[in-house]
């Protein structure tokens, strides 16, 4: 009570100073239609920015969960494409693409680690070998390419991000079809480089970069980016600089894509090799 008493008395001449503006402005909007309407106006309009900054902070809030559900639904769009064949408790859904005859297992994940700024970079999914993911799957972005799985825990697996010195692909210039391997030099994170595309092929800034489905991880005909640039290397060769299209810095939900039939097609190739 004597803290209560100590308050009023030091800040009396505010509380009186408040309560008398108070009753000022009551009289101003009960005395006069214009001063009336106007105040309305004023509280509505701070009413409506207020109810809009709670909403806009709900929405925010709600992204993860739309994230999660918009990634799902992707994945099942996709296995629609063809026949769908879901296991009961399966992580995974499969497509079976009836024009080349190959079966692909897709799954969700999200992106729990990352790095960018190393020439070695690496990704953490919160996916494993519980959930059915195993060693060499393709990861993909909701663009194109983003990286492999090359190690797994019960619930996590590790995938080799496109921006790692030790990752190449096979790639192929979409409006041609010459094909050639892909890496990333090191460098920027945003760009990849093509090499062994021959000199006499026509290469134009902007044409697409596609994976060619050689290597039995990425599906044929996978996005990887677009032509920044290219320069001729020796007398045989480019050297192009392309774009990727997945952005590392805000790689958050991912798809893991598996072969069923790549067991098979590598076992056949060792033959002969």
């Amino acid at each position: 009570m004597r803290n209560l008493l100590n308050f009023l008395a030091r800040f009396s001449n505010t509380i009186i100073f408040l309560f008398l503006e108070g009753v000022a402005l009551y009289m101003l909007a009960t005395g006069n239609h214009y001063h009336n309407a106007r105040i309305g106006n004023t509280v509505r309009g701070i009413t409506r920015g207020l109810e809009g900054r709670i909403s806009n902070g709900r929405s925010y809030l709600n992204l993860r969960e739309v994230n999660e559900k918009l990634l799902a639904e992707n994945v099942a769009l996709r296995n629609r494409l063809g026949r769908v064949i879901k296991p009961e408790n399966s992580y995974f859904s499969s497509y079976t693409d009836t024009l080349f005859n190959q079966k692909y297992i897709f799954a969700s994940a999200e992106v729990v680690n990352n790095s960018v700024n190393r020439q070695k970079n690496f990704f953490t999914l919160n996916r494993g070998a519980r959930q059915g993911i195993k060693v060499d799957m393709a990861v993909t972005s909701e663009n194109g390419v983003a990286g492999v799985i090359v190690g797994c825990s019960e619930n996590y697996s590790i995938a080799m991000s496109l921006i790692n010195v030790d990752f190449k692909l096979s790639a192929r210039i979409r409006a041609n079809g010459y094909f050639g391997s892909l890496n990333w030099d090191g460098h920027n994170y945003q760009y990849a480089v093509l090499n062994e595309i021959p000199q006499h092929v026509s290469v134009n800034v902007g044409d697409t970069i596609e994976a060619t489905g050689y290597s039995a991880i990425f599906p044929e005909g996978t996005l990887i980016g677009t032509i920044s640039e290219y320069e001729k290397v020796g007398g045989d060769f480019y050297k192009i600089k392309v774009l990727l299209v997945s952005d590392f810095k805000k790689l958050h939900f991912v798809e893991i894509i598996g072969d069923l039939k790549k067991t098979e097609k590598l076992d056949l190739e060792k033959l002969f090799q």
